[in-house]
């Protein structure tokens, strides 16, 4: 899922067992990476996905939202994700559904809900932007993230080991990076609610129109869809101008194994996207089971945006009644698993 789309040394394979409540966070200058360790996990079998509702249905084992502090000043460039066995044994990377990071120390663009600062999901390949692009973070920055697991291995699995890596840029990085923050943009998001969708045999689609807050340029894209998922598109909604789109690869049983991302601001200066304008994103799917598959569907895009003003960034307001409600939304995480917030890939997959 761009997946915009974020101690002194790694922590050991062979390291004492961990508390999943406490993550070990361990920074490595020389390399400019900040490793997160979680574990251990135990991860009962169960039976496997016949497609992505059931995740809604309790299907899953979801943490907790566990919270650290981004210890420096820095822009965030990449990460990578490992799953292992408290020996270091490599795992299937499919057991962890997906795994959503939050920052709750600034407000997303569209919604009045706090950041997702990246999402990665069973889709979603490791991500290294190029170093003239970061997500900006200050020392202290309050972050948090949450996992959903699905063990479909056929063994129960102990003390699983979830392992993200981020890459970071210091703040004397010459040339200064470009700031850029993840752009969300949902097909059928109520924050602090449900994000999925019934979808009806055949082909279907479900739309949402924002309206842009500030202007500026999307530098990457990627997205995120469920099984028999076809593609998710952002277009003009005034002209019906296509902007962008991002295709999901399927299997034969119609199972989404990739989804398209795509960047613009490498090579150019990305697609401008111009305040007060009103845009849409469309998500489509192809249903071939003959059966509603109910909360079955979900769509959404995640763009890489740079601001022309970041000062001019929405900011986060503790007191607006949506933003209460997505903070009691991650509050109870973990106490039962509705799939409320799948949360967002929001950094390009």
């Amino acid at each position: 899922m761009f997946a915009l789309l974020l101690a002194l040394a790694v922590a050991s394979p062979t390291a004492p067992p961990v508390d999943p409540a406490e993550p070990v966070i361990a920074v490595d200058s020389a390399r400019r990476e900040l490793t997160i360790t979680l574990g251990g996990f135990d991860l009962p079998n169960m039976p496997p996905m016949a497609d992505h509702a059931s995740m809604d249905h309790g299907a899953s084992h979801d943490t907790p939202v566990l919270r650290f502090a981004w210890p420096m000043e820095a822009w965030m460039r990449g990460f990578r994700v490992e799953v292992r066995a408290r020996d270091g044994t490599p795992l299937p990377r499919h057991i962890m559904h997906h795994m959503i990071m939050v920052n709750f120390d600034r407000r997303q663009l569209l919604y009045p809900a706090v950041e997702r600062l990246l999402g990665i999901g069973t889709e979603t390949g490791d991500v290294s932007l190029p170093p003239t692009i970061g997500v900006p973070l200050a020392a202290g920055t309050r972050l948090g993230l949450y996992v959903a697991w699905h063990n479909d291995t056929g063994r129960d699995l102990e003390d699983v080991q979830l392992r993200i890596t981020m890459q970071w840029m210091p703040r004397n990085q010459a040339p200064r990076p470009l700031d850029a923050l993840p752009l969300y943009m949902d097909v059928n998001l109520t924050v602090g609610g449900s994000n999925a969708w019934d979808v009806p045999p055949g082909a279907a689609q479900r739309s949402w129109e924002f309206t842009m807050p500030v202007s500026g340029r999307l530098l990457g894209v990627g997205g995120h869809l469920h099984d028999h998922g076809v593609k998710v598109e952002l277009a003009d909604a005034a002209t019906g101008r296509l902007i962008t789109r991002v295709r999901g690869t399927r299997d034969a049983t119609g199972r989404v194994t990739a989804v398209e991302r795509k960047l613009f601001g490498v090579s150019g200066e990305g697609i401008r996207l111009v305040a007060g304008r009103r845009y849409r994103v469309t998500g489509f799917y192809e249903n071939p089971t003959g059966e509603t598959l109910v909360r079955g569907a979900m769509a959404h895009l995640v763009g890489l945006f740079a601001p022309d003003d970041l000062a001019r960034w929405p900011v986060l307001d503790l007191a607006d009644a949506d933003t209460q409600r997505d903070l009691a939304s991650l509050a109870t995480r973990g106490e039962d698993d509705d799939g409320h917030d799948h949360g967002s890939h929001q950094h390009p997959q």
